[in-house]
């Protein structure tokens, strides 16, 4: 039973640290991820706001994954769409009055604290593991469907998100292809220490037993 309130909590806190730092790169102005790119491109292009358009394209993708694998849609998904849209929104109108970095350097800052902690959250979540988020469902989907391995179906994702990105006038930038680089490395470099955390609560409870 201890377990699932662990996991409850790599769940939840995972989704409060990456959304604060999407909110830094959509602040940073120096481009986001292909996804969150996509976001800022509907959100200047019809209104609503960045985590409106995260639960609605969380959802379509939910959708998608569903009928392509003709299987039930991942309520858990779901749930992650609704609290990182609105995560996203609350960081947003929090930190925009007090983030408004001017200069390049400031920028950078602010872009990198941001896709350094967006990795963060990314792995805590991960630890949970209840369920992927409804972009790397689609990377696995999309893997099935077309036999390609993981890299090139998680690639081929992300280049149309950016291609839509920049038809919607988007959050494309430099920030964009430094994400789509580095990005990785951070998160599996965080999954590790996350894991060593994980074991190192998880033993003495196994010890006391």
């Amino acid at each position: 039973m201890r377990r699932i309130y662990q996991r409850a909590g790599y769940y939840f806190s995972g989704l409060l640290i990456l959304t604060l730092g999407i909110a830094l790169t959509v602040l940073g102005g120096l481009g986001t991820s292909p996804f969150d790119a996509l976001l800022v491109g509907l959100y200047r292009t019809f209104g609503l706001t960045i985590g409106s358009w995260e639960i609605v394209v969380g959802i379509s993708m939910i959708i998608f994954n569903a009928v392509a694998e003709k299987r039930r849609p991942e309520m858990i998904a779901i749930v992650t769409s609704l609290i990182t849209g609105l995560g996203i929104d609350f960081w947003v109108f929090t930190l925009e009055g007090w983030v408004t970095p001017a200069a390049v350097w400031e920028e950078s800052i602010v872009f990198f604290l941001g896709m350094v902690i967006s990795a963060l959250g990314i792995s805590i979540n991960l630890q949970a593991n209840f369920a992927p988020i409804p972009f790397d469902r689609m990377m696995l989907v999309i893997r099935n469907l077309t036999g390609w391995n993981v890299t090139i179906s998680r690639a081929a994702i992300s280049v149309v998100l950016v291609l839509l990105a920049l038809f919607f006038n988007g959050a494309v930038g430099i920030g964009t292809l430094i994400i789509m680089v580095v990005s990785g490395a951070f998160i599996q470099y965080f999954m590790g220490w996350v894991q060593r955390f994980d074991h190192s609560i998880v033993a003495p409870e196994k010890t006391f037993r």
